[in-house]
């Protein structure tokens, strides 16, 4: 019998393809689109995921031959994604909405209803690889490194692999697009969305303002989204910010305050509402505290190269204490140089060569930190950094 294929699909060009290798491959395929719930911009009411993503999905699927069906996942994008990132966003951190959807929603709740629906599998139009040796599961870069989306994946817990296919592996973006093209998809020319999903008009500091005042109306009294003073490292003010979980650890355009030397966003104080700024110098620490781990491997290397966030670069380190004041949730890591802008709340992701050994999440730089419980967020545009 024909192994069953639940693919998600997006109605853009990478899951359509996928959809249509596993065709090629024999498997016996169904498309699915998930309904999130999410807000179209210029409408009064949620629309799903848009109307045109799954008017694409339903072509595509009909092109292929294919069933295609919609599910609902609205309820889990709201509870697993959107509330958590409110909340952090609320506590000075900068979550990355797209790691927790992979880990809640793709990997989680869509992945438990196709395998209760009696799916072998489920594929995605990710590209990242996945590879079996002697009987374990190791998730690996793709080949085209400018599309790799491994480090979006690392929370995937190891015994769901064997139930997950990624067929864009062994392809470059351009060659899915000549597929595309070859076999007359209706996305072939589909630009991608790098904008977060659930801001689909990319006004990210409207959407924040307005839901953490809906989420906690005294906390968004107190700052956060409010002016307030900009201060140098020894508490000097040099002016105003306009809501400091806007600006971005390391930022230095847009600050309207001037100096003798340039001045980068350095850290953030929730409780003063304060913006912390001070010189290029500051902004490195070679230590960093991790939490909320996940690990893909057996043996972890105590000397490894790891990404503080998808668009750094790699860089060596070692893993120094996975007890740290008694917590076994925690690890220390420290990098062999020192590192720009480390940010909690984003995710640290760890290689060994081309197998991505697991990651967690950044609680802070240093182990003692210049600023006892100031923590900065880093991407106030919220691009999605191409995770689809």
């Amino acid at each position: 019998m024909k192994k069953k294929v639940l693919v998600a699909m997006s109605g853009g060009v990478d899951s359509s393809v996928a959809a249509h290798l596993l065709c090629e491959e024999n498997y016996a395929v169904v498309g699915v689109t998930m309904c999130l719930g999410i807000k179209e911009a210029g409408s009064a009411k949620p629309l799903c995921c848009g109307r045109q993503a799954i008017e694409d999905a339903k072509k595509v699927c009909h092109k292929l031959n294919i069933s295609h069906y919609v599910m609902d996942f609205s309820k889990d994008l709201e509870e697993k994604v959107i509330n958590p990132f409110i909340r952090e966003y609320a506590r000075g951190r900068t979550p990355n909405p797209c790691v927790e959807c992979n880990k809640h929603i793709k990997f989680g709740s869509l992945l438990k209803k196709a395998l209760g629906l009696d799916f072998d599998y489920l594929a995605t139009g990710h590209y990242a690889k996945l590879q079996s040796e002697n009987g374990r599961f190791f998730l690996k870069r793709p080949e085209d490194r400018n599309k790799d989306q491994s480090y979006f994946l690392y929370p995937i817990k190891y015994n769901r692999l064997k139930y997950i296919l990624f067929p864009l592996d062994t392809l470059i973006k351009e060659e899915v697009r000549k597929i595309a093209k070859g076999v007359n998809l209706p996305v072939a020319d589909k630009p991608q969305s790098q904008d977060i999903c659930f801001i689909p008009d990319g006004d990210c500091r409207g959407f924040l303002k307005e839901r953490i005042k809906r989420m906690n109306p005294a906390l968004a009294r107190k700052g956060g989204v409010n002016p307030g003073p900009i201060v140098d490292l020894n508490g000097k003010i040099l002016g105003r910010h306009k809501g400091i979980y806007f600006y971005t650890v390391g930022q230095r355009e847009g600050l309207g305050i001037s100096s003798k030397r340039p001045l980068y966003v350095i850290s953030l104080d929730v409780g003063k509402n304060q913006l912390i700024v001070g010189e290029r110098k500051d902004l490195g620490a070679k230590e960093l505290i991790v939490s909320n781990l996940n690990f893909l491997v057996k043996d972890f290397p105590k000397n490894v190269f790891a990404k503080i966030r998808y668009a750094h670069l790699e860089a060596k380190c070692k893993i120094t204490d996975y007890h740290l004041r008694g917590d076994s949730g925690k690890i220390v890591v420290v990098f062999d140089e020192e590192q720009e802008a480390i940010t909690p709340g984003q995710s640290i992701v760890f290689y060994d060569n081309d197998i991505v050994l697991g990651g967690g999440i950044i609680d802070r730089a240093g182990v003692s930190p210049k600023f006892p419980n100031k923590e900065t967020p880093v991407n106030s545009k919220c691009k999605s950094q191409k995770a689809k």
